[in-house]
């Protein structure tokens, strides 16, 4: 971050100073085991835990001060009624101080993260470019990432969530982007937002809040996304994987012909491609070479932790750990992946609930189900009652001879894996979050 006074701190987020005032040089951080030298630790009110029980800890760990929502005895702290939304004012007072600093906002039902990831590491080739591992993503994620930024910053790579009308425009309001980049709609959050139609509708705020000098960058293959472009203030570019040759090689990993050069990604799954030339668009648009795009593309790795990360195991298992979320539509993806990498292999998919999706819930569980059984799955373990319809789907395919588990937790998902699993397998591990990780890290214990 660039430096900021806490004085300085308080007049932006409309806060009082209680104690001395500081020059803030570190980082905003709202984790205390984080904090380091001159720094701000942001104390939060939580469920179970107090962050100004921590205040003291932050600044002897360097920290110079607090913001907070009530003063602390021997610490400066700027103290504000809302300490998130104090955060959001002070990102969007450092974006407004970095004149050069060109932001690219990422949204969509699913695969934002991949495709924010992927933009992060072909920028990093042409400036100094933030955009972190992970989902920071939301109202307190968010404001965290940018204000990772300084003066040498010129790229930022911002991932945008939304579970309502209005919040992608709130996100935009810190941090106004230059680029959009809208991946998909789909059904993830279904159960809040109602309608696949009031899903559009949110996605599309990030596209209406582009300058006119700017980009919107849509995926033209989701009619819901292409349709964006009638609201863009911006000039429109749609990406689609149409006539770009795509095939899999024996792992899944996806090659495609691009600008009249073919790219092998080693990324797994054939929804990669679409990811990665939205990103390239982006590159291009930002300055980027189209040949330079096309070397790094092949060169792309995962960055963010349990999606799409595909590993070898000593006893010759591959496991496809994709476990960090899931909607039915990043599920069918990785059933797809599965399906490419398991030719001529068992496979085994060990798959969780899938939250968020509403009335929709049963179907969306049973299609998934249903899915996994017309590609040919051999095994299929459902983990938790909860994720039961997604065998019921799978018996709706009468050709299938593969084999329903339904256990009652990931401790008996394990020892399902354990029993069923032979050299050779491919598996994958998918659920919305924290459902499976257990099963995946108890499978990434003995790769090679």
């Amino acid at each position: 971050m660039i430096p900021f006074k806490l004085s300085e701190i308080a007049a932006i987020v409309g806060g009082t100073l209680h104690g001395g005032d500081a020059l803030v040089t570190g980082s905003v951080e709202f984790d205390s085991r984080k904090a380091g030298p001159g720094g701000l630790f942001v104390a939060f009110v939580g469920d179970n835990v107090d962050g100004h029980d921590y205040a003291v800890a932050a600044t002897q760990a360097g920290a110079v001060g607090i913001l907070s929502s009530r003063p602390v005895d021997g610490v400066s702290s700027v103290v504000v009624a809302d300490p998130r939304a104090a955060m959001g004012l002070l990102a969007r007072a450092l974006v407004d101080r970095l004149e050069a600093l060109t932001i690219i906002g990422i949204t969509g039902s699913s695969g934002k993260t991949s495709t924010k990831d992927m933009i992060g590491q072909l920028l990093s080739q042409i400036g100094k470019t933030i955009a972190p591992a992970g989902s920071f993503n939301n109202e307190l994620g968010l404001p965290h990432t940018v204000l990772q930024a300084d003066k040498r910053t010129e790229f930022l790579v911002l991932e945008m969530g939304a579970r309502g009308q209005g919040h992608l425009t709130y996100l935009c309001q810190i941090a106004p982007p230059v680029i959009g980049v809208v991946v998909n709609v789909g059904v993830a959050h279904l159960g809040e937002f109602g309608s696949v139609e009031a899903i559009a509708r949110a996605k599309a705020e990030l596209i209406q809040a582009l300058p006119p000098h700017g980009l919107a960058v849509l995926n033209g293959d989701d009619p819901a996304v292409a349709a964006m472009a009638a609201v863009s203030p911006a000039k429109v570019v749609l990406v689609t994987t149409a006539d770009k040759e795509v095939t899999l090689d024996p792992m899944g990993r996806p090659s495609f012909r691009f600008r009249g050069e073919r790219v092998q990604l080693q990324l797994s799954g054939a929804h990669q491609v679409g990811n990665a030339l939205l990103a390239a668009e982006v590159a291009e648009d930002c300055g980027m070479d189209r040949h330079d795009v096309a070397e790094v593309l092949a060169d792309l790795k995962p960055i963010s932790a349990r999606r799409m990360d595909v590993f070898d195991r000593a006893d010759g298992v591959t496991v496809i750990d994709d476990s960090y979320n899931a909607n039915p539509a990043s599920t069918a993806a990785a059933l797809q992946a599965l399906a490419a990498a398991g030719a001529g292999r068992r496979k085994i998919a060990v798959l969780g609930y899938h939250a968020e999706l509403g009335d929709s819930e049963r179907q969306g569980h049973a299609e998934v189900g249903a899915l996994a059984a017309t590609l040919g799955v051999d095994v299929l373990i459902a983990v938790q009652e909860s994720a039961a319809p997604i065998l019921d789907g799978a018996a709706t395919v009468r050709s299938w001879e593969g084999e329903s588990v339904l256990v009652s937790d990931q401790a008996a998902a394990i020892a399902a894996v354990k029993q069923r699993m032979q050299p050779g397998d491919v598996i994958l591990v998918k659920g919305s979050r924290y459902r499976t990780w257990d099963v995946a890290d108890f499978l990434r214990d003995q790769t090679s």
